[in-house]
């Protein structure tokens, strides 16, 4: 039996209840991996488990994304082996400690020229953009939409995406320097939520049209606005809860904005399949490998302070990717 350090939780609530501690690692079972991490990922649904808003079984680990090296496999495991250099997005809470035992499911390998950093850095983001622009809703070049959170993980992927794609994104963002990050990474025009309102910016640069898609991931802050951005017909697609869940809300509305399209979709639920996720990572690494997406990692912090970094993520101090150190 050997011993780890790892983030856990025996409450939920607030930051503080994030414990640094000592946990038993047994051997992996036929279909599963023990992974020694090398880099983690911090991702705002980190934060909603954390609090109790996604429940999880007390007491718990916490973390959903990172990369390391396999040290053992179950009888099973063929898609990788003892050596490999790999990372994942999914498999259950756990990354957030030196190694796991997990099944082995979710593990991709990385491939040359991507560091273990980036990797863990990019599965959940990166395969969100993927799902969310190539398959929830199929956008075209010369289309604009809106993307909300354009300063952030999935927001700088997917400006840069999006360019790539030939597609006009309009992104919001907070303050001065984050509307001048996303304005570096593909957006065509990103307005300052804190100066102007959205929807009446959204409405004069498409000159009162509306767009056919809104991507949200701030939630019940938005969601109103959103509504009002889009085309009839249009589609909102809500995935994430940034600023609270959305409230309950009669479908009528929908109906009385223009007949609009309402998903909430899941990196889960679209990367359901061993097929879907490897198309998924490829997709996604062979965008970072050309150039035309490029991976910011502007925060680092010790995997023993993750308190510290939900802290900075909830109070909106974070831009681009957040990685976690062993």
């Amino acid at each position: 039996m050997t011993m780890v350090k790892a983030i856990q939780f025996h409450k939920t609530g607030r930051p503080s209840v994030l414990k640094w501690e000592e946990v038993k690692l047994g051997k992996p079972k036929k279909s599963q991996a023990l992974v020694r991490h090398t880099a983690i990922g911090l991702n705002y649904i980190d934060t909603y488990q954390r609090s109790g808003l996604y429940p999880l079984p007390m007491p718990s680990g916490l973390g959903g994304e990172a990369a390391g090296v396999v040290e053992a496999i179950g009888a099973d495991v063929k898609h990788v082996k003892v050596g490999d250099r790999v990372a994942y997005a999914g498999g259950g809470p756990g990354a957030y400690s030196e190694a796991r035992i997990m099944d082995a499911n979710p593990l991709v390998r990385i491939p040359h020229g991507i560091a273990d950093e980036a990797a863990a850095a990019m599965m959940l983001k990166g395969m969100t953009v993927e799902y969310l622009i190539r398959r929830t809703y199929p956008v075209k070049a010369g289309q604009t939409v809106l993307f909300h959170a354009a300063a952030g993980g999935v927001g700088l992927i997917a400006g840069q995406w999006l360019d790539a794609l030939g597609v006009r994104a309009i992104g919001t963002a907070g303050g001065p320097a984050k509307v001048k990050l996303a304005n570096a990474h593909g957006y065509a025009e990103v307005i300052d939520y804190n100066k102007k309102d959205f929807v009446k910016e959204v409405m004069r640069l498409t000159k009162k049209e509306g767009v056919p898609v809104v991507f949200d991931s701030i939630g019940k802050s938005t969601w109103e606005g959103s509504l009002n951005c889009l085309q009839p017909r249009g589609y909102m697609v809500s995935f994430g809860n940034a600023s609270g869940a959305v409230e309950s809300f009669a479908p009528g509305v929908l109906a009385a904005k223009g007949s609009l399209f309402l998903t909430r979709p899941s990196l889960v639920a679209y990367n359901s399949t061993r097929k879907e996720l490897e198309a998924s990572s490829k997709a996604l690494f062979t965008m970072v490998k050309s150039g035309k997406v490029k991976i910011e990692i502007n925060q680092t912090y010790a995997l023993k302070d993750a308190k510290k970094a939900h802290i900075d993520l909830e109070s909106r101090k974070t831009t681009g990717s957040t990685i976690l150190i062993p």
